[in-house]
């Protein structure tokens, strides 16, 4: 498999713009707690200051139990992860924000731990091609082995990233940074798990695939 020429960040570089990414994402819903907190402290409005509290605690719950197996280590170098682990992390992560159905096929089962953190970035690339929300088919066929997973998205308007088309088959335009990271930790981590990526749109979905290189 040759390497992919746009994956030159350094390990410094790339573990940086990740911290930022992950911080991005949980910013939100800790300042919405925060928010919260200080309505409750006025005296106003208990009921809506606990409901607010308590969506965005599970929020950021949601999102941090996510980003540690979709970004951290989850265990030793090396190791393996269950699916059902990366299907309950996508599931509650869209169930947070009550936009996107989720359906989840295929065996459960035991993989390398790069191929899961690849499954879950391409569930956030699907997840942010549908930014009004809709649904998100997720098939797994032979994980253990010759792999492919394949994830089509539906939803109103649409959209190809076109940062992970650039750096699939093109040439970036602009250089990496906190917002074109999680495509480019994708292509990364398939080039890690001697899988390829493709893209297709139809216009009435995009289907996402990573497949094992023969």
């Amino acid at each position: 498999m040759a390497k992919n020429p746009n994956l030159t960040l350094t390990g410094p570089d790339l573990a940086a713009l990740l911290c930022s990414r992950v911080c991005h994402d949980i910013i939100s819903p800790v300042g919405a707690i925060n928010n919260g907190l200080e309505l409750l402290d006025e005296g106003g409005a208990d009921a809506d200051a606990m409901d607010l509290i308590r969506t965005s605690a599970l929020n950021a719950s949601v999102r941090l139990k996510f980003a540690r197996l979709a970004f951290g280590a989850s265990g030793s170098v090396g190791a393996s992860i269950d699916t059902g682990e990366a299907e309950k992390a996508a599931k509650d992560f869209a169930a947070a924000e009550k936009k996107t159905e989720v359906s989840w096929n295929g065996p459960r089962a035991i993989i390398a731990k790069n191929r899961v953190k690849l499954l879950l970035n391409l569930f956030l690339i699907a997840y942010g091609a549908i930014p009004r929300g809709g649904s998100i088919d997720v098939t797994l066929e032979n994980p253990e082995f010759d792999a492919t997973f394949t994830l089509v998205a539906k939803g109103r308007m649409m959209r190809v990233p076109p940062k992970l088309v650039e750096l699939i088959s093109g040439t970036p335009e602009e250089a990496v940074d906190a917002h074109s990271i999680q495509p480019y930790y994708t292509v990364l981590l398939a080039e890690e798990a001697g899988m390829t990526i493709d893209v297709v749109s139809t216009g009435e979905e995009i289907v996402f695939t990573a497949r094992t290189e023969a």
